[in-house]
């Protein structure tokens, strides 16, 4: 049997153009990468008690979610965007985009929840809207969930060129006050949860700030100048360097580290 008598071929879902043109996008932006190893021992812990407490699981993605929304209400121009060609727009609420992957149209698809003033919400408000969006039914035509209007207007998107659907991203994302109602300014994607792999994963994306979480592992750590098993989690984030400088976004990686070592919420 030939090669080309062994090929399958369905089709191309239309939700996936999106994709390719955030990832072509993505990709001319000036991000600074950086790859974080955080100490997430005692969290964990307080993630086994509230189980053991409440019969259910809490949201990693979710708790992640607040710190990052946390760490963002003290060092804001972490999330801004760059609004025409010479300003920038620092907004006043933090809001996160979380990717819950749903079975749209035959396949699985990545698709954006924003969760509206992630600061301003505790770390079980934050579950419960995941979970709401994890439950809500998609099909090809879902761009963003919780979005009916944006669902409308996806057909349309989908039928033009490729050129004239990124330069209206292109337009979009100068237009700060149009791409944090749709899209918010931090985006939290959990890689973790789909395998055992010990690394980073390193995304493509066009948010100000963008976080993708990887595995925890053990290994051994230094604490209290004693050597014991800790957990550690893989998170790499990648920061808009048009709009912040690696001195106040090293502060924010710091904060935000802190915030996740000591459970913040939990």
């Amino acid at each position: 049997m030939g090669f080309s008598e062994g090929l399958r071929e369905s089709a191309f879902p239309a939700s996936r153009l999106s994709t390719i043109d955030i990832c072509a996008l993505g990709l001319k932006k000036h991000h600074i990468a950086a790859l974080l190893e955080v100490d997430v021992t005692q969290a964990r812990a307080l993630f086994r008690r509230y189980r053991a407490q409440n019969g259910e699981s809490l949201s990693f993605t979710a708790w992640v979610a607040h710190c990052a929304a946390a760490a963002a209400g003290e060092f804001p121009q972490i999330a801004a965007y760059r609004s025409g060609r010479r300003k920038i727009a620092v907004s006043g609420t933090i809001d996160v985009a979380v990717a819950a992957e749903k079975r749209a149209g035959g396949h699985d698809v990545p698709l954006p929840f924003v969760i509206r003033n992630c600061g301003g919400k505790s770390v079980g408000e934050i579950h419960r809207e995941v979970r709401q969006a994890q439950e809500e039914r998609a099909d090809e035509k879902t761009v963003v969930l919780g979005s009916g209007g944006l669902r409308r207007a996806a057909a349309l998107f989908y039928k033009m060129p490729a050129f004239l659907r990124r330069f209206i991203w292109k337009t979009f994302l100068l237009r700060p006050g149009t791409a944090v109602r749709t899209m918010g300014s931090v985006m939290v994607t959990s890689l973790g949860m789909c395998g055992d792999c010990d690394g980073w994963f390193i995304p493509i994306g066009i948010h100000p700030l963008v976080l993708a979480i990887g595995s925890i592992t053990k290994k051994p750590g230094v604490v209290d100048d004693r050597i014991a098993v800790r957990e550690y989690l893989k998170l790499t984030a990648l920061v808009d360097h048009d709009v912040i400088d690696g001195a106040p976004a090293a502060r924010y990686m710091t904060r935000f580290a802190a915030l996740l070592q000591s459970g913040d919420g939990l």
